[in-house]
């Protein structure tokens, strides 16, 4: 049962990674790096942070130690990036690698080897919390990045099909 269930959670997050990537193909490197909110985050900017909720999930609060960063830390505005789209779309699928790697290893119902501050913290007490709040995580990004598509371009209904 373990099997069955671990690969029907990973087959949902896969689809919002999917979804993610689908909603941005084919935008200028203008378009990524453009907000189109009051916030200022730019559709590149919300990747690089799934990238690190990637990260940090996985290696830190599941396997319990970090791979190194390939890049000093910055001093951007939240949800934005420096870095150009080849390096962030290389460091997102990198990351979701990983995470799949540390999932394929890892129990359902193993606890973590760290733990997430505050009260989420406490609601995460095994890997299937971890992949559902990823699942919720990667879904709602998907949806705002749907919204910036359309304010950029108009186009909707992007996605894997």
């Amino acid at each position: 049962m373990d099997d069955a269930e671990k690969q029907t959670l990973l087959m949902f997050l896969e689809a919002q990674r999917s979804s993610v990537l689908a909603i941005i193909d084919g935008l200028e490197v203008e378009a990524l790096t453009k907000s189109v909110v009051p916030s200022g985050w730019t559709p590149l900017g919300l990747i690089e942070h799934l990238s690190h909720a990637e990260r940090h999930w996985f290696q830190k609060i599941v396997a319990g130690s970090l791979d190194p960063m390939p890049w000093p830390d910055d001093d951007c505005a939240p949800l934005t990036t420096p870095r150009p789209p080849d390096v962030v779309l290389g460091f997102y699928q990198a990351q979701c690698a990983r995470s799949n790697e540390i999932a394929a290893a890892t129990p359902l119902d193993a606890a973590p080897r760290n733990r997430h501050p505050g009260d989420l913290g406490d609601e995460i007490t095994d890997l299937r919390r971890v992949i559902l709040h990823m699942i919720e995580e990667t879904a709602r990004h998907a949806g705002h990045l749907d919204i910036a598509r359309e304010l950029l371009d108009g186009k909707t209904g992007l996605g894997p099909r």
